[in-house]
């Protein structure tokens, strides 16, 4: 993916079934060794690469905290680039931990440790024009061809502690078809439009409209989600049509609401800040939402 002075993407590392990493960060001088390494393999894959700042920021994060509005973390990655000192030539920049701590706002964050596929955010910074032909060449290259190499890959599992079965590099577009094939499989495939447009059309309007699902509705950044009471859900599209048993409804009910607050927090997840607009009684929830 290429934004504006920079193309951003992650060294995506596949855990083995069972492996826990011994470190979720690399030291300074490791960082460094490994920043060398899949700079050189990236210049390998996109020779023109070579022309542009490379910065990696030596972490492991989960998909989610990359997939946010705005691209956070790789943000605050080229704001850091753009300050560090050096001219002359394309740098490798490496961002590691500092007495065993990175700075607060580049920390994995505990919350979502312990998935199989551990990122690394890289971003690749310079010559606009540069920059639009590397992006390119990634976003054509990279998911069919982007393995790292056995010396790169076996560096990462030393350093991190961990199994690695697969090294590979991805663009933020490429990881985001893969989360939302993830997330078709495992059952939340129908807010995936909603995460994509915060993602990669901020400040539009995107809705899940479809019954019996929650109906949710994503406008300026921000989910609202329509809360209904027992009476009010049972006379709507989201319960069971023609149901009367009440403890069928009532566990039917239940499910609702466990899955109004599992969406819920899949999109906070990714930094979409989630409101639940109650629905009383006689109220047309499409109406309540759009208010």
């Amino acid at each position: 993916m290429s934004e504006g002075l920079s193309c951003l993407g992650a060294v995506a590392l596949e855990l083995s079934m069972g492996s826990h990493p011994a470190r979720d960060r690399l030291d300074q001088a490791t960082a460094g060794e490994l920043a060398a390494l899949v700079a050189r393999d990236l210049a390998k894959l996109v020779p023109a690469a070579a022309g542009l700042d490379f910065a990696l920021l030596a972490g492991l994060f989960d998909p989610v905290e990359l997939l946010r509005p705005r691209w956070p973390l790789h943000a605050e990655i080229e704001r850091l680039v753009a300050q560090a000192p050096g001219a002359g030539g394309p740098r490798i920049i490496a961002f590691g931990a500092q007495g065993g701590t990175l700075p607060e706002v580049l920390q994995p964050q505990p919350d979502f440790a312990g998935g199989p596929l551990r990122l690394l955010p890289f971003v690749l910074r310079g010559d606009p024009a540069l920059v639009a032909e590397v992006g390119a060449l990634l976003e054509e290259n990279l998911l069919d061809l982007g393995m790292a190499d056995a010396g790169t890959a076996l560096l990462a599992q030393n350093a991190f502690g961990a199994t690695i079965e697969h090294a590979r590099y991805l663009t933020l577009h490429d990881l985001a078809a893969m989360i939302a094939m993830q997330y078709d499989h495992v059952g939340l495939g129908p807010v995936w439009p909603l995460i994509e447009t915060a993602l990669l059309a901020p400040g539009e309007d995107a809705w899940l409209d479809a019954p019996p699902e929650p109906l949710l509705r994503l406008c300026q950044g921000q989910a609202r989600l329509a809360m209904l009471d027992d009476d009010t859900w049972r006379s709507s599209v989201f319960a069971p049509a023609g149901e009367t048993d009440s403890a069928r409804l009532m566990r039917a009910f239940d499910q609702f609401q466990m899955r109004q607050r599992q969406l819920a927090a899949v999109l906070e997840a990714h930094g979409i800040p989630v409101t639940f607009d109650f629905c009383a009684s006689g109220q047309e929830s499409h109406a309540v939402l759009r208010a």
